[in-house]
C-alpha cells in the first residue's frame, strides 16, 4: 500500500481540524488502531500550532504545508512553515519551554510530538521557517 498528499492551507487555527481529518481518510485503508490514529492526530494539531503560534506569531494569511506518505510500515509527515525559525532548537524540544509564556502556554508541544513518533526531527533557520518530519510505524 502506498498513498501521499500534498497539502498547502492559510495558518488558521480553523484548518486543523480539517487537516486532521484529511490525514484520518488517507489512512483509513490501512486499518489503523484507534490509540493510533489519536496519537497522529495529536502530533498533527501540535505541530500546525506550533507553526501558527510560534512561527507565524496567529498571523492568519500566512501558508503552511504539508506532505504525507503511507507504506506498509508507517506514515511520514513533513510540516513546513516559511516563519521565524527557531533560534535554539534543543532549548525549544525542553519539556516546559516556551517562547509564549504570557499566553499561559505549556511548553510541552515537542515533548508530545517526540512521544507519540518513531521518529521525529526538527530542521529550522532564523527567519526562514522551520520544517518537522516525523514517522510513525504501524
Amino acid at each position: 500500500m502506498y498513498n501521499e498528499i500534498y497539502m498547502k492551507f492559510i495558518s488558521k487555527r480553523s484548518n486543523i481540524g480539517i487537516i486532521r481529518n484529511a490525514v484520518s481518510a488517507l489512512i483509513v485503508d490501512a486499518n489503523p488502531t484507534i490509540t493510533f490514529l489519536n496519537e497522529l492526530k495529536t502530533v498533527i494539531s501540535e505541530a500546525i500550532t506550533n507553526c501558527i503560534v510560534h512561527g507565524y506569531d496567529n498571523q492568519e494569511d500566512k501558508y503552511i504545508e504539508m506532505n504525507v506518505k503511507v507504506d506498509d510500515e508507517k506514515v511520514s509527515c513533513d510540516i513546513i512553515d516559511y516563519g521565524k525559525g527557531i533560534e535554539d532548537i534543543e532549548q525549544a524540544r525542553e519539556p516546559l519551554f516556551s517562547t509564549k509564556k504570557e499566553e499561559e502556554r505549556s511548553g510541552l508541544g515537542f515533548t508530545i510530538m517526540e512521544m507519540f513518533c518513531d521518529t521525529f526531527t526538527v530542521e529550522s533557520k532564523v527567519n526562514e521557517g522551520t520544517k518537522l518530519h516525523f514517522s510513525k510505524k504501524w
